[in-house]
């Protein structure tokens, strides 16, 4: 079963702030796409690293999300992330997924690529509310 999960794209002030789309999500995986844009821009005119990191930590909760019909359930309590290359323009998309959901923690990780390229690579602890 999907759950269309419009939460973050059309109703979080900060995932409008940075043009998240919510792809799709259900049964604990989430995809998310991101397009580059000059606001998402660091010093070095590449995408900066929060950018990025809001996109996945988005995406696994929306994962974890999923296994409660879409009502937010949990939060993060850590998360590791791999920065792999640099992005300077085009879209990119993450997908995340939970790895266990245990009765009061979850494993998730995720991938960003823009194309068959890997951007990055993460993965995280959700406490489970």
């Amino acid at each position: 079963m999907s759950i269309q999960v419009e939460a973050v794209g059309n109703s979080s002030a900060f995932g409008r702030l940075l043009g998240l789309e919510i792809h799709k999500v259900g049964n604990g995986e989430a995809i998310l796409g991101l397009s580059m844009h000059d606001g998402l821009r660091n010093l070095h005119g590449k995408l900066h690293g929060g950018a990025l990191f809001s996109l996945i930590d988005t995406a696994m909760g929306q994962a974890s999300h999923s296994l409660n019909d879409g009502v937010p359930n949990s939060v993060t309590l850590e998360c590791k992330l791999n920065y792999i290359g640099p992005v300077t323009e085009g879209e990119l998309t993450c997908r995340a997924w939970v790895v266990h959901a245990g009765r009061r923690t979850q494993v998730l990780e995720a991938e960003v690529h823009q194309g068959e390229k890997l951007i990055a690579k993460a993965q995280s602890t959700f406490a489970c509310l």
